[in-house]
C-alpha cells in the first residue's frame, strides 16, 4: 500500500515549544505543540513507556532512525511510527521504504495535528508470527458464554461462584491483615519492659488487638508473629481475566434458567450480556483489538474538507491498526490466535456532541454523526478490502463473510435516505466497501467504531461534553471557564453567554444573594470589617464554610458578638448557626454557581433539551451510530448496591425488549457505611467449665490489676468564672482568658494577641482551643506547664503588666508561667519582685493598700451581690514556715502594749511588738 502526503505539510504549521515535564523520578524538557496541557503530554509519555520496543529482524526492514522534523515528545511519537512501519515492512504491506518513510511521517502527523489518538497496548505477552498463515481453523473466544448450553452454563456458574468467593476472600484477608498490624502497633507503641508490652495479658491494648485479629480469622501462630514484630502485607489481589461475555438468546421468559444465571453473574463481577452469539463474539473480540480514535472537532477545524480527510485518516489507521495485530500481544495463547484468526479493530468517532454543537445554528443534528460514522467505518472496511488484496483475507473470513456483507447491505439502505454531503458521501463509500468486500474479502474480521477509553480520550485531548471546561493556560495556570462550543451555541441562538457563565461559576460574592446577605449578615452582628473579610476569603475558597471560619473571623467577635461558643463551633460550625440548609444551599449556588446548566431559567429554546442533560445527548449519537459498527453499544448500567437478582432479570428484560443489541450489567459496590443495621452487643462467650480438681489450701494474695477507666469529657459550666490577664510580652500585648470549674479547677484558657497578623493569631487560638479540650478530659495542668516552661521564640523579652512573672522566653513560657503561679501554687515560676518594699532598691517603693473586693470580682457574675464593705486585704500571702531559735524562751507581758512579746536581749529586755524598753526592777 501507498501513501500520498497529506497531513505532514500541514503539521509543519503546528508551533511547539518547550514544557518541564516532571516525571516518576526526575523532571524532564520536552518539545510539545502549544495547544497541549502538561496532562496530556504526561499521558503520551506514559503510553509510550508502556509500548513495546520490539522491532523486526527480517532482511529488508528499515532501520531504527527516527522521522525528519522536531523531535516531538522526545521522539517517542517517530521511533513509535517508525516501529510500525518496520513491522509493515517486513510483513508486504509496503512495497519500498520510501511508502513506509511516508507511512510513518503521516502517521505522527494526524498525533501532532490531534486528529487521532492509539490505544493502549501490552508490553509482552502471546504472538503468533506474523509470517504464520496457515491457522488451525477458527478458534472460540474462551471469554464468551452460551448459556443456552446447559454445560456451559453449568461451567459460568462455577466461574461465578470462583469470582464471588475471590473478591470476599480478598476483603477478608485485608481485614486479617489490618488487625495483625493492630496488634504489632500495640506492642511497638508500648514504654515498659518487653516481657510486659508483649504480654497480652499484662499489656490491655496488646489484649484487645490479639481478641480482634482472631475473631478476624487469624489463627494464633500469626497474632504470635505479629507480637514478635515480623510485618503482614495483603497480597494485592490477581485481576480476573477480561471482562466475561455471554449470550442470552431469549430473555423474555422470566423464570428462563440462562436469563436467571446472567443476571447472578453480573451481581458477582461486571458482565458484558448479548442477545445473541454473533454480538457476544464481537463483544469478546472488542476486548483482544487494537484501536485508536479520531477527533472529530480537531478534524472539522483543521483539515479544508472534512469528507476527504475522514477517508484518508480511514485508511491510514486501519493500515497502522492491522500491523499492530500482526506485531502485537495478547495475553495468552489462545486469544493470540483468535485476534491472528479474527483480525479485530477499532475505529471510532469522539467528540461528536462538541462536533454538532459548533455548528453554525447550534443545533445537535444526530444525522449528520450517523454519517460520519457510516463514512468512518466504510473507509475502513474499503481500507481492509484493499489489505485483502495486498496480503490476503482474515483466516476467520470465510465463517463472517455472510454475517459481515449482510450488515453492509443494511447500513448501505439506512444511509441512502440522508441528504446532505457527508450522507450521500457516507452511503457512496458504504455501497463501494459492500462490493469490494464480495469480490476481495476483508482483512479484518471485526471493524469496530464504538468504544470507551478515557486515557485514550486524555491524549487525544478530547473530554465529555459539559457546562465548565478546566483548561490550562499558556503561564500553566488550571482555570475553569464555560465550555467554548456550548458558549458559542448559545450564542449562535442569542442566549445570554455571560448569564450562562454567572450560572456556572457563580458570582464569588454575597451581595445580592438569596440568603446570607450582606443585609443579613448586618442584622446579626456583622460590621463592615466581617463583611471586608468574608469577600476577601470567597474570592480563593471553595466552600462557603471556610469562608466563615475562625481564620477569617475573628474568635472574640463570634464568641462576644454571634454568642457562638467554641464547644458549638467545634461541634456544628458557624455556618450552621446563622442559616438553614436549604438557606446555605442557596448561598452557595449564588456564590459559586451550579453543576450544570439543567436548571438555568435563560437556557434557549432549541437547545434546552440537550443542555438539559449532556449526557443523556450523548448516548443518544452513540445509540443512533450503532448499526454502522461491527460491535454493539455496550453502555454500562449500575445496579445498586441492595439490588438483587429480580431487580438485574428485570434490567436484562427491559434491555431486550428496547432493542439493545448488548448490555454491560455491574453492581455497585458497598460503600463506607455498613448496608446492614447490626445490633451492636455481641452475645457473651461462655468459657469452658474446667474439670473439677481437689481445691488447694487457701492462701492470702495480693493482687495487682490495671484498670483502664475511659476518658470522659468534663464540660464546663454554661456560666463560669475565671480571671483576665493583661501583658505584654517583649512588647507584644497577650490576653489571657481563664474559665474555671465550680471548684476553682482550670477548664480552658483563650489567648489573644490582636495586634499580631492573622495566621499567628489563628494558631494561637487553636492551641488554646487544644489546651483546653486536654484539660476538660483529665490531662493534668501540670504536664502542660512542665512541657511548655522556657520555650524559646520570638517575641520575647521582659514582661510588663504581670506582678508575677517579669520575663519570659515566649510568650509559651509566659502563659504556662502564670497558669502554674495562679492554679498550682508554684510560685518557683514567678520572677518578678517578691518584695515591693525590700531594702535592696529593687522593690517598686510603694506597699500595698486595702482594695476593694470589686476589683477581683465580677459584679457581673456575682449578678450585683457583692458587698460593698467588702474589701481585700494585702498580706494574703503564702506564710513561710517560722524560724525556731536554739535559744527560745517563754516571753513575757509588755507593760506599754500589754502583748506577750517582751523578751531579754542581753543585760536588756525590749517588746518585739512596741519596741520598747521598759525598765525591770523587782
Amino acid at each position: 500500500m501507498r501513501f500520498t502526503p497529506f497531513l505532514t505539510d500541514l503539521s509543519a504549521s503546528v508551533v511547539c515549544e518547550a514544557r518541564e515535564i516532571e516525571r516518576a523520578d526526575r523532571v524532564i524538557r520536552v518539545l510539545a505543540p502549544a495547544g497541549w496541557s502538561d496532562s496530556r503530554v504526561e499521558a503520551w509519555l506514559d503510553w509510550y513507556d508502556q509500548s513495546p520496543d520490539d522491532w523486526p529482524r527480517l532482511e529488508g526492514a528499515p532501520t531504527r532512525t527516527a522521522a525528519a522534523g522536531p523531535p516531538v515528545l522526545d521522539g517517542a511519537l517517530d521511533r513509535w511510527a517508525a516501529r510500525l512501519a518496520a513491522w509493515g515492512r517486513s510483513t508486504g504491506i509496503f512495497p519500498s521504504a520510501i511508502a513506509a518513510d511516508t507511512f510513518a511521517s503521516e502517521l505522527v502527523a494526524s498525533v501532532i495535528l490531534g486528529l487521532a489518538a492509539p490505544s493502549s497496548v501490552l508490553m509482552e505477552g502471546a504472538r503468533t508470527p506474523p509470517a504464520v498463515e496457515d491457522q488451525p481453523g477458527p478458534t472460540r473466544n474462551a471469554t464468551v458464554f452460551d448459556l443456552g448450553d446447559a454445560g456451559v452454563r453449568a461451567r459460568f456458574e462455577s466461574d461465578t461462584a470462583r469470582r464471588r468467593t475471590a473478591r470476599v476472600t480478598a476483603h477478608a484477608l485485608s481485614g486479617v491483615t489490618r488487625t495483625l498490624r493492630a496488634v504489632t502497633d500495640a506492642v511497638r507503641r508500648c514504654e515498659g519492659p518487653a516481657s510486659v508490652c508483649s504480654d497480652p495479658g499484662a499489656n490491655p491494648v496488646l489484649g484487645r488487638a490479639a481478641l480482634a485479629a482472631r475473631r478476624a480469622g487469624a489463627d494464633d501462630t500469626a497474632i504470635l508473629d505479629a507480637i514478635a514484630g515480623r510485618m503482614f502485607s495483603a497480597p494485592e489481589p490477581e485481576p480476573l481475566k477480561q471482562t466475561r461475555v455471554v449470550a442470552v438468546s431469549d430473555p423474555a421468559a422470566p423464570m428462563d434458567a440462562p436469563l436467571r444465571a446472567a443476571a447472578d453473574g453480573c451481581l458477582a463481577d461486571d458482565l458484558i450480556v448479548a442477545f445473541s452469539v454473533r454480538d457476544a463474539e464481537a463483544a469478546a473480540d472488542l476486548a483482544i483489538a487494537p484501536g485508536c480514535a479520531i477527533a472529530l472537532p480537531a478534524v472539522a477545524a483543521a483539515l479544508p474538507d472534512m469528507i476527504a480527510g475522514l477517508d484518508a485518516l480511514a485508511r491510514l489507521w486501519t493500515t497502522a491498526l492491522e500491523i499492530e495485530v500482526a506485531c502485537g500481544f495478547a495475553p495468552d495463547g489462545r486469544l493470540a490466535r483468535r485476534r491472528h484468526a479474527v483480525r479485530p479493530v477499532v475505529l471510532t468517532l469522539v467528540g461528536g456532541l462538541d462536533w454538532l454543537a459548533s455548528q453554525a445554528d447550534g443545533v445537535i443534528n444526530e444525522t449528520e454523526f450517523v454519517a460520519a460514522s457510516g463514512l468512518l467505518a466504510a473507509s475502513a472496511s474499503l481500507a481492509s478490502s484493499e489489505l485483502a488484496e495486498t496480503l490476503r483475507p482474515a483466516a476467520d473470513w470465510p465463517v463472517a463473510a455472510e454475517t459481515i456483507l449482510a450488515a453492509l447491505a443494511a447500513r448501505e439502505a439506512r444511509l441512502a435516505d440522508l441528504t446532505s454531503d457527508l450522507g450521500r458521501a457516507a452511503a457512496l463509500r458504504t455501497a463501494q466497501a459492500h462490493a469490494a468486500a464480495s469480490a476481495s474479502g476483508r482483512r479484518q474480521c471485526l471493524i469496530a467504531t464504538l468504544s470507551a477509553d478515557a486515557e485514550r480520550d486524555l491524549r487525544l485531548g478530547v473530554a465529555p461534553l459539559s457546562g465548565l471546561e478546566v483548561f490550562q493556560t499558556r503561564d500553566g495556570e488550571i482555570v475553569r471557564r464555560l465550555h467554548p462550543t456550548l458558549a458559542a451555541a448559545i450564542a449562535a441562538q442569542g442566549g445570554d453567554v455571560e448569564g450562562a457563565e454567572r450560572w456556572l461559576l457563580g458570582r464569588r460574592t454575597l451581595m445580592d444573594s438569596p440568603a446570607l446577605g450582606h443585609a443579613e449578615l448586618s442584622a446579626k452582628g456583622f460590621t463592615e470589617l466581617e463583611l471586608e473579610a468574608v469577600e476577601t476569603a470567597l474570592t480563593h475558597v471553595e466552600r462557603l464554610e471556610d469562608a466563615f471560619s475562625p481564620p477569617t473571623l475573628e474568635a472574640g467577635f463570634i464568641r462576644d458578638v454571634l454568642g457562638i461558643d467554641q464547644e458549638t463551633l467545634i461541634q456544628g460550625g458557624l455556618l450552621a448557626q446563622l442559616a438553614s440548609p436549604d438557606e446555605i444551599a442557596a448561598a452557595t449556588e449564588h456564590v459559586f454557581g451550579h453543576r450544570d446548566l439543567s436548571a438555568w431559567p435563560s437556557t434557549p429554546m432549541r437547545l434546552k433539551t440537550v443542555l438539559t442533560d449532556l449526557d443523556a445527548a450523548a448516548a443518544a449519537l452513540v445509540r443512533a451510530a450503532e448499526p454502522s459498527s461491527d460491535v454493539a453499544d455496550m453502555t454500562s448500567v449500575e445496579l445498586p448496591s441492595r439490588a438483587g437478582i429480580g431487580a438485574a432479570m428485570a434490567m436484562l428484560t427491559q434491555a431486550a425488549s428496547e432493542g439493545r443489541r448488548a448490555i454491560r450489567l455491574s453492581r455497585r459496590q458497598a460503600a463506607n457505611q455498613p448496608l446492614l443495621l447490626l445490633p451492636d452487643v455481641e452475645p457473651a462467650r461462655r468459657a469452658p467449665e474446667p474439670a473439677p480438681s481437689p481445691r488447694p489450701a487457701r492462701t492470702e494474695r495480693v493482687v495487682e490489676r490495671v484498670i483502664e477507666r475511659v476518658r470522659t469529657r468534663r464540660k464546663l459550666p454554661d456560666r463560669r468564672k475565671g480571671y483576665i490577664q493583661k501583658a505584654a510580652v517583649g512588647g507584644h500585648k497577650v490576653y489571657i482568658h481563664t474559665g474555671e470549674y465550680e471548684d476553682g479547677e482550670l477548664g480552658e484558657i483563650f489567648i489573644d494577641m490582636h495586634k499580631e497578623g492573622a495566621a499567628f493569631r489563628s494558631l494561637m487560638n487553636n492551641f488554646a482551643i487544644a489546651v483546653s479540650i486536654g484539660l476538660q478530659y483529665g490531662v493534668p495542668l501540670d504536664e502542660f506547664v512542665d512541657a511548655f516552661v522556657l520555650t524559646r521564640f520570638e517575641p520575647a523579652g521582659r514582661v510588663t503588666g504581670n506582678d508575677s512573672i517579669g520575663s519570659a522566653t515566649s510568650i509559651l513560657d509566659y502563659i504556662f508561667r502564670e497558669l502554674g503561679v495562679s492554679y498550682l501554687d508554684r510560685h518557683e515560676l514567678a520572677n518578678a519582685d517578691a518584695e515591693p518594699l525590700d531594702a535592696d532598691g529593687l522593690g517598686s517603693g510603694k506597699a500595698d493598700e486595702l482594695v476593694p473586693a470589686a476589683r477581683f470580682i465580677s459584679k457581673g457574675f456575682a449578678r450585683g451581690a457583692t458587698p460593698d464593705n467588702l474589701v481585700v486585704l494585702p498580706f494574703g500571702r503564702r506564710t513561710e514556715a517560722p524560724v525556731v531559735s536554739g535559744d527560745h524562751s517563754e516571753a513575757d507581758a509588755c507593760p506599754a502594749c500589754g502583748d506577750f512579746t517582751l523578751q531579754q536581749r542581753g543585760a536588756a529586755w525590749i517588746c518585739d511588738t512596741c519596741g520598747i524598753a521598759p525598765q525591770m526592777r523587782g
